[in-house]
């Protein structure tokens, strides 16, 4: 059965920590400044003006979630004035072992290959590892500040999961970043739209929790790719639910190829009253193209090894912009352009290094999950922080050309507050008068301040292919 997560947690809302109320959340990291950008075109994000001038403008939704890439890896070669990045910041090390953080460490560093042949570890202990260290942190002191992130054991945790790598091969897969003649279909995107600098996945831990925390404000209590995700069983609201309650149309066009199961089949309700909305992938381009995409159009990439498309490795990152070019050529030369937001993400960040560490966040719901560590270690999350950082773009005919979006507003209190995939949720409720699905959507910044009121005539038909370059190390 279903529980009011919202009514059980009216008290959990009066205690809880903004994400960045508390500023030690940043204090190692001396590069940009994490303030709310000064809105483009003058709206408050969630105002009346702002609300009214986003459901004028949009009448559909493009929603693609790509996989695994922090935000350093896939834009840390970008040179573009904002963005907060190794090429504009400098490059960062971490020591080979975390125990020793005086002997040799390895640094940030342009790649030279397409695709990662050891897929680093993206569990909840192990992003645990990656951002503090250790398998198990103390997570009383995590709240208060006592323990922060560092962001300093991705190396170490490369070498840890990959025993017979060397130290260097690890920095080069889980530091390196790519430059901007490799990926030139993302840069072109930087450069006519909205970016944001500082959009963290739902939790530290991996795909399927993610995405079920994008499309539900939850994941329910999950913390791994368990079977629940396969038969059907997460038994909470989505945003495909709740679509349908207020008969607003949607698909999930599907193109995992039977690998496993499209997220819309996650949850039990679709199971049982909408799977005739899960359709092919190529339907997604003959759909933009004749002008027949529902009010929601939710693109499962395909996914996860070579020859896929979601950049989840050991897949091409080429090939998952040859996957992004496909989707915004079919929508900008669509007749659905001048009325259609598409909003291009990752799940998470797949244990890739990035150099900001990541916040706190509002408890989503009651539930917990309980992991052991690679060292044996127990450890109980509590879902009350965000995972890494990771690229997003908001591409529309409205959207302010080469933006670069900091911090967003705690719409509940007022604070700094970064961006997640549950901001998602609450612009998508802004703009179709959904209720807030938990409290950690209350919590999340919105972005309808970020679509403009007059249509820009400049925006690119197509946008630039990618070239091919070494496969992987």
């Amino acid at each position: 059965m279903k529980a009011n997560t919202t009514a059980a947690f009216l008290g959990l809302l009066a205690t809880s920590t903004s994400i960045i109320e508390d500023s030690s959340v940043f204090e190692n990291r001396a590069t940009a400044n994490p303030a709310v950008s000064p809105p483009p075109f003058g709206y408050k994000a969630g105002s009346a003006q702002s609300v009214s001038n986003l459901k004028s403008k949009i009448k559909h939704v493009v929603w693609v979630l790509l996989e695994n890439r922090s935000f350093d890896n896939i834009l840390g070669g970008v040179q573009r004035p904002g963005l907060d990045n190794p090429a504009n910041h400098g490059n960062v090390c971490n020591p080979v072992n975390v125990t020793d953080p005086q002997g040799p460490s390895l640094c940030t560093r342009l790649k030279d290959f397409d695709s990662v042949a050891n897929d680093p570890d993206h569990s909840v202990t192990g992003n645990n590892f990656e951002f503090y260290g250790q398998f198990a942190p103390d997570d009383a002191a995590i709240q208060s500040g006592r323990l922060t992130p560092t962001n300093q054991g991705f190396v170490n945790k490369q070498l840890i999961s990959y025993s017979t790598i060397t130290a260097d091969t690890a920095a080069a897969q889980v530091m390196g970043y790519y430059d901007e003649q490799e990926v030139p279909t993302l840069v072109d995107i930087v450069d006519e739209f909205a970016t944001f600098n500082y959009w963290f996945s739902c939790i530290p831990g991996p795909t399927n929790p993610n995405r079920a925390c994008a499309l539900s404000g939850t994941s329910d209590g999950h913390g791994r790719n368990d079977n629940d995700f396969d038969i059907a069983a997460i038994d909470v609201e989505s945003i495909f639910e709740a679509a349908s309650s207020k008969n607003i149309s949607w698909l999930n066009y599907d193109g995992t190829n039977g690998a496993f199961a499209p997220d819309a089949l996650f949850y039990t309700w679709t199971a049982t009253n909408a799977k005739s909305n899960i359709v092919p992938i190529e339907n997604f381009f003959q759909d933009a193209y004749l002008g027949l995409l529902p009010q929601l159009s939710y693109l499962n990439p395909s996914c996860c090894d070579l020859n896929t498309n979601s950049m989840h490795p050991d897949g091409n990152v080429s090939y998952g912009q040859i996957f992004v070019k496909q989707i915004y050529d079919a929508v900008r030369q669509g007749p659905h352009w001048e009325d259609t937001l598409l909003l291009l993400t990752y799940d998470e960040s797949g244990g890739f290094h990035d150099h900001v560490p990541s916040p706190l966040a509002v408890r989503p719901d009651n539930k917990t999950y309980t992991e052991t560590a690679h060292d044996g270690e127990s450890y109980t999350f509590t879902f009350d922080r965000l995972g890494g950082r990771m690229p997003t773009w908001l591409i529309s005919a409205y959207t302010p050309k080469g933006h670069i979006e900091n911090m967003g507003t705690n719409p509940a209190t007022g604070a700094v507050e970064a961006y997640s995939a549950t901001s998602v949720l609450k612009t998508l409720g802004l703009l179709w008068d959904l209720e807030d699905f938990t409290p950690r959507v209350s919590n999340s910044p919105s972005f309808d301040h970020l679509i403009g009121p007059k249509m820009r005539t400049d925006a690119p038909l197509i946008l630039t292919p990618p070239k091919p370059f070494p496969n992987d190390t």
